[in-house]
């Protein structure tokens, strides 16, 4: 494995960690600022980490919305010069009013070398993972 492969898993495993943990400051800085987002759940496309974070409080105001764990597996890097496509497997446990729920999905995160060497997220897709019954 290369370094640049390396850093992005590293980053990528930062931003698992941070997101399982609600850890929400330390989550929404793995991504540059003008990031993208693609959700099933959601019919907008997510233009910004600003309006990712505005969408969040309203999941947390509307549905009071909690990550309570997360897991990754099967991950796979791709990297293109200073871009790479990181590839995973997603497990969220999540509450809301409703009660609780675990949410098996796929990921797609574009991450970008920027300027001081760190890799950020620039994109996020995530679609549910086809079932396995």
């Amino acid at each position: 494995m290369g370094n640049d492969e390396a850093e992005v898993r590293a980053a990528a495993e930062r931003m698992v960690a941070a997101f399982g943990s609600g850890r929400l400051d330390d989550y929404f800085a793995c991504f540059s600022d003008d990031a993208t987002f693609l959700f099933h759940s959601t019919p907008e496309r997510v233009e910004s980490v600003d309006a990712y974070r505005r969408l969040w409080d309203r999941w947390v105001h509307e549905d009071d919305f909690r990550v309570t764990g997360c897991s990754s597996s099967g991950a796979r890097v791709q990297i293109l010069g200073d871009a790479a496509v990181f590839l995973h497997d997603v497990i969220t446990d999540v509450t809301t009013r409703a009660g609780a729920e675990t949410l098996h999905e796929r990921e797609t995160i574009i991450f970008a070398r920027q300027s001081d060497g760190r890799w950020l997220a620039v994109h996020e897709h995530l679609s549910p993972a086809p079932s396995t019954d």
